[in-house]
């Protein structure tokens, strides 16, 4: 074989082994080039194995969980308002209640609040304009929270209590002002309306101006509030002593809240000027308090703090 031919046969086989190792690599790309990429947003089928447990998905969470929680309602203490329902604000959740005996109260609610219809759980779409209806309220800072709503199937039922701004044994007419309500209530009384202090029947008599007073009574249709009954709680200057713990102090303004030991009552009373506070005088603290009832409010003339708070 001349130098020519082994210069040609040596050319082909080197070209051979090259193409040889030059293919797979050529193909692959070739092949990777033919499958389309993932489209965006689409995820690629996962195969699930058969032992798959709920802990091996992913969770996906309900949007009314995000919302947060309403807060608990305030352990403020209630009163019990009937009235018609004048005007319903279904987008600020509010409604204007006219109130049994006059004058209108506004009043907030939200899911925390209950309605009931006839001793059955109802729902705030129940509730329309004219309804009648008698509210569990509270005050929530300034505002006026309906804590419960009932509609009014049959004769009402309500109470409250307050300050007697007038007696009149002629028309049998007795107004007081509610701390919650805006505007005096009158109350009607009758040949059956019994009146009480200290679970003691005492006489009508006693309904001086003044006097602090809580009310049963019936709402009637025609707009009047008829008492049931009638318990004397405060007279004016009458004195009164309490013992029990504090739940609230504010020296600012004078203001001490008592949980009563005896009859576990919360009871607001207003130190004198001539009652200065000790310095161990704090929220917790077990007191006895001497209070006169004058200008709509216990006073306390004289204060001991027990030994077991000091």
């Amino acid at each position: 074989m001349n130098s020519a031919l082994k210069f040609a046969f040596g050319s082909l086989l080197l070209g051979s082994l090259a193409y040889g190792q030059a293919t797979p690599s050529a193909a692959s790309g070739a092949a990777s080039s033919m499958v389309s990429p993932e489209p965006s947003g689409i995820k690629p089928i996962q195969i699930v194995p058969a032992d798959a447990t709920d802990a091996d998905f992913e969770m996906v969470a309900d949007p009314a969980s995000l919302l947060p929680d309403l807060p608990p309602l305030p352990g403020a203490k209630s009163t019990l308002v009937g009235g018609t329902i004048a005007r319903l604000d279904r987008v600020r959740d509010q409604l204007t209640v006219r109130i049994f005996g006059g004058g209108q109260m506004k009043v907030l609610f939200d899911p925390r609040t209950r309605v009931y219809r006839g001793g059955r759980e109802a729902s705030v779409s129940d509730l329309e304009v004219g309804g009648r209806v008698y509210l569990d309220t509270i005050l929530d800072g300034k505002t006026i929270f309906a804590r419960s709503i009932r509609l009014k199937t049959a004769p009402g039922l309500g109470e409250t209590q307050g300050i007697v701004e007038s007696y009149s044994s002629d028309r049998s007419e007795m107004t007081i002002r509610d701390a919650i309500s805006p505007t005096p209530v009158r109350v009607r009384l009758s040949s059956s309306t019994r009146f009480l202090q200290a679970e003691k029947t005492v006489s009508a008599a006693m309904l001086t101006t003044g006097t602090l007073v809580a009310v049963k009574f019936n709402a009637e249709g025609n707009g009047h509030d008829v008492a049931r009954e009638i318990s004397i709680l405060a007279l004016p200057g009458t004195q009164y002593t309490f013992a029990g713990q504090i739940v609230h102090l504010d020296l600012r303004t004078g203001l001490m809240v008592l949980n009563s030991s005896t009859d576990h009552k919360t009871y607001e009373v207003y130190l004198s000027p001539s009652v200065a506070p000790e310095d161990n005088l704090h929220v917790g603290a077990l007191v006895t308090v001497v209070a006169n009832f004058e200008s709509s409010r216990y006073v306390a003339r004289s204060l001991t703090i027990d030994s077991r708070s000091r």
